[in-house]
């Protein structure tokens, strides 16, 4: 009976390190943005933005954000970066990634989400973090217009230098609005 008692405890324990681990390699994946203005840590959703999430992991894995700006700042809206250097030369970008706005995440205050042109399924490189709740950019249907923008994951750290950055003075420089007087680069994007 003492050895059947034993075992069982055994089993269980050995249940338990698995689901551990297990929970531990399925969790979300975090990076941490160093920018010039301090650093943003930032969770991402690997559940419900799965290919969202690959692609812009495969930037970072590849370092292709280290030295890029954050171009657009729109204080009370986002903040926009990863695909110009501080020349405003375009950094190259890898194919378009399938738009995952339908995944039910909405863009609030801290959440991070693909940038796009008009055309539903274009988002490659450039990222933005919502300054503020932004309904507007949510998914509400399957027409260009209402497709909406993928939310990928959200800020767990950091906010503060989010608003710091929003509330940078802008200018138009080089045909682009909404460009910070103050250069703010990303030194690096890093898992964490």
């Amino acid at each position: 009976m003492l050895i059947k008692f034993f075992s069982l405890v055994l089993i269980l324990g050995l249940l338990s390190v698995f689901t551990t681990v297990n929970a531990a390699a399925q969790a979300n994946p975090k990076v941490l943005i160093k920018t010039s203005k301090g650093d943003i840590t930032i969770e991402l959703d690997l559940k419900k933005a799965p290919i969202t999430v690959k692609n812009f992991l495969s930037y970072v894995d590849e370092e292709l954000y280290d030295g890029t700006i954050f171009h657009r700042v729109i204080k009370d809206f986002m903040i926009q970066g990863g695909g110009y250097d501080a020349d405003f030369h375009k950094k190259a970008t890898k194919p378009p990634i399938k738009n995952e706005a339908a995944n039910r995440l909405k863009n609030k205050r801290g959440t991070i989400a693909m940038g796009r042109l008009p055309e539903i399924h274009s988002a490659s490189k450039q990222f933005y973090i919502n300054h503020v709740d932004n309904p507007g950019l949510n998914h509400k249907d399957n027409t260009p217009e209402g497709f909406g923008y993928c939310v990928f994951g959200k800020v767990i750290k950091g906010m503060d230098v989010v608003d710091a950055i929003a509330n940078t003075p802008t200018t138009a420089k080089r045909g682009f609005p909404d460009v910070p007087r103050e250069t703010i680069t990303i030194l690096s994007v890093r898992r964490i």
